[in-house]
């Protein structure tokens, strides 16, 4: 053969090899999932974490795993979305843990706790400090397996149509806050009202609701939030650094092939930092047009005030601990991580922080 003709030979194998490789690059996929989440559609930063963790999860197995996911009230209500992924309506679910406190008191501990853990706090104690395996434990009797899908980082303290100079104000305040957040405003005299994302800026605007809390400027300024609220508050107390949540039917995840458990449980793992690192990005630069383009008047809450919220939080999150066993196991596990870390958070990120404020 001579070289011209083996090398011509020799390409055409190559463009066969190729469409080859292409064509099982795109077969049908072995396994179709439905996500279902609590955010509206694409909804900056929430919504689109769960798109990212779908097509992470799609190119991380060649295809192999296809995850369609559905807004809050596409397939199922936004908050109806831990059922149905339960029950195998579903297979995947995208939300936040508090929104499960009726299912479990625990549950309420992998999401935010006032004045608990920041997003690398969390993180620590999550994959290194116990966390997940208690975490798994809760969600077990559920029929489901979670894991940390994002977090915001340290969120906003809300929106408010009125000013916040003492305690006394928060007397009588109809605010939308979940969680164990809600329970603290109770007990400082206020009235927690749980809303799911789509119904936070016509509650506001309607006065159904006095204020609310919904993440940080990145997500608050992409609900228009500024447009039915005068005063923004800081720091978000209530969830100090919230973790987002993927859970994955139990049966569904089983029947998967041990490769595709370990990607797609590294597919969320992927996704939980990604999420934060663009929060940090998106809040700054949303947070210079809220204040710099719309006017919105941002204020710290008063000393007096976040030390009322802090009393009033230790007594509520140590009551919650004890309403069942596993609870108080993930409290126990849960405060002595957060007592022993903030030792070390103190002398490394909040000692350089105050250092790098210095004038």
């Amino acid at each position: 053969m001579k070289r011209r003709q083996f090398l011509r030979g020799a390409g055409a194998a190559t463009v066969a090899a190729g469409a080859l490789v292409s064509t099982k690059a795109m077969a049908a996929p072995e396994y179709k999932w439905k996500m279902v989440t609590t955010w509206p559609k694409n909804f900056p930063g929430l919504g689109t974490g769960a798109n990212y963790l779908a097509d992470l999860i799609k190119q991380m197995t060649n295809g192999r795993i296809e995850v369609k996911v559905y807004g809050a009230g596409e397939l199922v209500g936004a908050l109806e979305i831990f059922d149905a992924v339960s029950r195998g309506t579903a297979e995947m679910g995208h939300g936040a843990a508090y929104y499960w406190k009726g299912k479990s008191t625990a549950a309420q501990f992998f999401s935010a706790v006032p004045f608990g853990l920041t997003a690398q706090e969390m993180n620590g104690w999550l994959y290194h400090g116990g966390g997940m395996e208690l975490w798994e434990e809760v969600y077990d009797k559920f029929g489901l397996v979670p894991g940390a899908a994002g977090n915001t980082g340290v969120q906003m303290g809300g929106w408010f149509n009125k000013e916040i100079n003492s305690v006394e104000d928060l007397k009588g305040l109809k605010m939308r806050i979940p969680g164990l957040g809600g329970e603290v405003l109770k007990r400082a005299g206020g009235t927690p009202v749980l809303l799911p994302g789509g119904e936070i800026f016509p509650s506001l605007q309607s006065g159904a609701i006095d204020a609310t809390e919904w993440v940080g400027p990145y997500n608050d300024l992409a609900f228009g939030l500024h447009k039915a609220a005068k005063y923004y508050y800081y720091p978000g107390w209530h969830e100090p650094g919230t973790t987002l949540e993927c859970f994955i039917n139990k049966e569904a995840f089983q029947a998967l092939p041990k490769d595709l458990q370990a990607i797609v449980r590294n597919a969320i793992r992927v996704a939980n930092q990604d999420m934060l690192a663009e929060s940090m990005v998106k809040n700054n630069q949303a947070l210079d047009q809220l204040v710099n383009k719309h006017g919105v008047e941002l204020r710290n809450f008063p000393e007096d005030v976040m030390r009322k919220l802090r009393e009033i939080s230790d007594q509520v999150v140590a009551e919650e601990a004890q309403k069942d066993e596993i609870t108080k196991k993930v409290y126990d596990s849960f405060v002595a991580y957060r007592d022993q870390v903030k030792q070390w958070t103190a002398v490394a990120e909040q000692a350089y922080i105050n250092g790098r404020s210095l004038s």
